[in-house]
């Protein structure tokens, strides 16, 4: 009896989720199994819209970003009859276990699977880097090394011209984007979504950097934070003189973009190999992720439904190195 596999990518797309798509695949075939692709995600699997992914079919993708089996978020999975569908699908066409790439919500999909009975293993991916069970997922390094040539860029023009900028970051409503790009690219302040911000100390803090004799400043901005980058940048005009010229760049969607970092490409093959071993091993209803350096498997009970605190002793960090 042959055995089958489907992997999917689901929910934000991330830089690394092809490198993980390969190495599912090819360690998968490698192992025996026929692999299988979901087209869109779990919608791919209600509809049973599967395609054979061969070794000569996940080449060339390693370096590539977003992700060549389409993601989407699956409003009919989140049913019992669409789960119902699905598995009803997978057990027609054979199939006998899943890997699912993507966050928070995906893994919420991956455990609902593996509560139902099916043999499911998840993968620690999203540049949010919100899930439990994982140091850093996948994309979030690319992520931020898009927000941190952004930011060294912005500081070359804004230092020509006199200018602040408010740097807005993805990320949702965690702030670990944020708060590592402020850090790493040397922000004179950071605006969070765990942390309350008084526009007006901020309006200081910026000043304050402008009366320093600094020829920038940088704020970063969390998208989830309580004021964004042009909420901030109104109040500023409206209510308090900063010193410099104020200007907003909202990154957005161009950090999920482009081709993935080494450390990406070897975190998501690193674990895309570790999902199938476990599901060779009749392993299964975990998240692969990494923790302290090394690949490690944490029950989906464990993560569904849950976010990872943010580190904010960084916070302390961050405003020394601002002098």
């Amino acid at each position: 009896m042959s055995k089958r596999i489907v992997v999917l990518t689901s929910g934000g797309d991330a830089p690394g989720m092809n490198a993980a798509i390969r190495a599912v695949a090819r360690a998968g075939h490698a192992a025996g199994w026929e692999v299988f692709g979901a087209r869109n995600g779990f919608d791919g699997l209600v509809k049973g819209d599967l395609r054979p992914l061969g070794p000569r079919d996940v080449g060339g993708i390693l370096q590539t970003g977003g992700t060549i089996l389409g993601s989407a978020r699956s409003k009919r999975f989140r049913t019992p009859e669409g789960r119902a569908e699905a598995l009803a699908k997978l057990e027609h066409l054979g199939v006998t276990a899943a890997v699912v790439i993507g966050g928070n919500g995906s893994q919420q999909g991956t455990y609902a699977l593996s509560k139902a009975g099916f043999a499911a293993v998840g993968i620690a991916s999203t540049i949010d880097n919100d899930l439990v069970g994982s140091d850093l997922t996948i994309g979030a390094d690319t992520a931020l090394n898009v927000a941190l040539e952004a930011i060294d860029r912005l500081k070359a023009t804004g230092s020509s011209l006199g200018r602040a900028f408010l740097v807005e970051v993805m990320g949702r409503d965690y702030g670990y984007l944020a708060l590592m790009a402020a850090v790493a690219g040397g922000a004179e302040a950071v605006v969070l979504p765990e942390t309350d911000t008084d526009p007006d100390a901020l309006a200081g803090e910026i000043r304050a950097a402008f009366d320093r004799g600094k020829p920038h400043g940088i704020v970063v901005v969390a998208e989830g934070a309580k004021m964004n980058a042009e909420a901030l940048a109104r109040h500023f005009k409206e209510h308090k003189d900063v010193g410099f010229d104020v200007r907003v760049t909202i990154l957005g969607h161009v950090q999920r973009g482009g081709r993935p970092t080494y450390y990406d490409r070897m975190l998501a093959t690193r674990l895309g190999f570790a999902a199938v071993d476990r599901l060779e091993r009749g392993e299964h209803g975990v998240l692969m992720g990494v923790l302290r350096g090394e690949v490690a498997a944490t029950p989906l009970s464990e993560v569904a439904g849950k976010a990872k605190p943010l580190d904010l002793s960084l916070l302390k960090l961050a405003g020394v190195m601002t002098r």
